[in-house]
């Protein structure tokens, strides 16, 4: 847990998944609902059981998206959180409007580099809480050579950015489940943290949630402060695990080096979708786990 800075880095991830699933859910029939999210150049994948229904917002506020346009929200605030990562406020003209984006689901951005004839869209999950007035947040990382991560990152104050949505992935449904599994990647962390915190927000929600995520190193995780709250808050319900490609060494063997995060993640896990509307085959750690393709939706 960050609350200790140790770092759960003994086994390979894929024995490391069947030990849990074993503890977890000794019968096929009963296995702990696996949700994952793989960050590749700023775009979220994931792979999660499916189930329908929402908890119905506390109150009633204007909402900023609902599907049918584009809305130009105006840059308000830059945070630097890593040589490579920011956090971005993006102001809602009406103070008093929330985001509208059920749990769980993305937002599409939008915009034309100088000289081009096409679009660029890139889908995001904003970090803040949907029923926040006034706003939302990026986390966007900025990688080489990709075109929407590279531009949000030349952004100034007050310059402004073309957003559409809801985005819907999976609805969410309080208690549905005892006990889920998030397994995140890079910058995958950002919808698997919607949904935990969508979970933990909620009060009658008593759902227990296990986090496995990969990175490179330890500067390299984000959301760092905002999972330690999670961990510090919900001792008993909330759980962390950190995979790291080069972790910490330090003497006496506090820190061990380990083998490895998968990578391609996405394909090592579950196999990748076909298209929107053909999830493909279920491959991968998923698969010899013994899910099976009617139990897992990829997004």
């Amino acid at each position: 847990m960050f609350a200790r800075q140790s770092f759960r880095c003994a086994q390979p991830l894929k024995q490391s998944l069947r030990n849990y699933s074993a503890e977890a859910a000794p019968k096929k029939s009963n296995l702990t609902p696996i949700y994952v999210g793989v960050g590749l150049a700023g775009l979220g994948a994931g792979v999660y059981r499916y189930s329908t229904g929402a908890v119905a917002e506390p109150k009633e506020r204007p909402k900023v998206f609902n599907g049918e346009g584009w809305v130009d929200l105006k840059l308000a605030n830059i945070e630097n959180l890593s040589p490579n990562t920011k956090r971005l406020r993006f102001e809602y003209d009406d103070k008093e409007a929330v985001s509208g984006l059920p749990v769980a689901s993305a937002l599409l951005t939008r915009f034309k580099p100088e000289g081009a004839e096409k679009n660029i869209l890139r889908p995001y999950t904003p970090t803040s809480d949907e029923d926040i007035p006034g706003y939302l947040e990026l986390v966007v990382k900025a990688y080489p050579g990709g075109p929407m991560s590279e531009h949000i990152h030349s952004m100034n104050v007050d310059q402004r950015l073309s957003f559409k949505g809801p985005i819907v992935k999976y609805p969410w449904e309080a208690n549905k489940h005892n006990h889920i599994c998030l397994i995140a990647g890079g910058t995958g962390i950002t919808p698997m943290y919607q949904l935990a915190r969508e979970i933990f927000k909620n009060p009658e929600d008593k759902t227990k949630v296990t986090l496995v995520f990969g990175n490179v190193s330890e500067e390299d995780i984000l959301l760092k402060k905002e999972l330690q709250d999670l961990e510090n808050t919900y001792p008993q319900r909330f759980r962390a695990f950190y995979v790291l490609d080069n972790p910490l060494r330090t003497q006496g063997g506090k820190h061990q080096a380990l083998h490895l995060w998968p990578s391609p993640m996405y394909k090592a896990i579950s196999g990748g979708k076909i298209s929107p509307k053909d999830q493909g085959e279920l491959t991968g750690i998923l698969k010899d786990l013994g899910y099976n393709k009617d139990q897992v939706f990829k997004f």
